[in-house]
C-alpha cells in the first residue's frame, strides 16, 4: 500500500484553508446587500453602506442592517438609499430613522438621558472594582494583631502553661 506524500497532504490542505479564507474574506459585507438596491452613484452607495453599519437589524437584533438578510433589513436599507437620493445628510437620515423606531435601531445608541444608564454602567462597574482592590489591599497591609499585648500578665502566665503542657 502505498501512502501520499506527507508534504503534499500539509500543502493541499493549507491551499484548501486560504481558498476558503479568502472566499470567505472576499465577500464579507455583500451577503446581505442585493445589486438591486445599490445605488448608481458611488458616494451615496458608499454612504448608505456607512449608515447601514450603524443601524440595527430590528429581527436579528445583534447585526447590522448591511449584514442582515431579514426583510425589515432590506426595507430599512432601500429606506436610507431612497432618503439619500432625496438629498439628505446622513444625520437627517439617522434622525428619521430614530424617530420612526426610536434609539433601538442605532447599533450605537446616543448619550441621552434615557440611555445614561446603559452608558454609565461600565464605569461604574471599573470603579466599583478598583474600590475594592484599594480596599482589599489596605486589609492586607494591616499589621498582625499582637495577642500578647492585649493579655494581662495573669493571662500571658496561664497562656504559657497551656502551651507548655501541650508541648509535653
Amino acid at each position: 500500500m502505498r501512502y501520499p506524500d506527507l508534504r503534499a497532504l500539509l500543502l493541499f490542505g493549507a491551499l484548501r484553508a486560504l481558498l476558503l479564507c479568502g472566499a470567505l474574506v472576499g465577500t464579507h459585507g455583500a451577503w446581505a446587500v442585493q445589486p438591486d438596491e445599490m445605488l448608481a452613484d458611488a458616494n451615496l452607495e458608499a454612504r448608505a453602506r456607512a449608515l447601514s453599519r450603524e443601524l440595527r437589524c430590528m429581527v436579528c437584533q445583534n447585526q447590522s442592517i448591511d449584514d442582515s438578510e431579514a426583510s425589515l433589513a432590506h426595507d430599512l436599507r432601500v429606506l436610507v438609499r431612497e432618503r439619500l437620493s432625496a438629498g439628505d445628510t446622513d444625520q437627517q437620515v439617522l434622525d428619521y430613522l430614530v424617530e420612526r423606531y426610536g434609539q433601538f435601531v442605532l447599533l450605537e445608541p446616543r448619550l441621552e438621558w434615557q440611555t445614561a444608564l446603559l452608558w454609565l454602567t461600565p464605569f461604574v462597574v471599573l470603579a466599583g472594582g478598583a474600590i475594592a482592590l484599594v480596599i482589599g489591599a489596605r486589609r492586607r497591609d494591616r499589621p498582625a494583631i499582637d495577642v500578647d499585648a492585649m493579655l494581662s500578665p495573669t493571662e500571658q502566665a496561664r497562656l504559657e502553661q497551656v502551651l507548655k503542657s501541650t508541648e509535653e
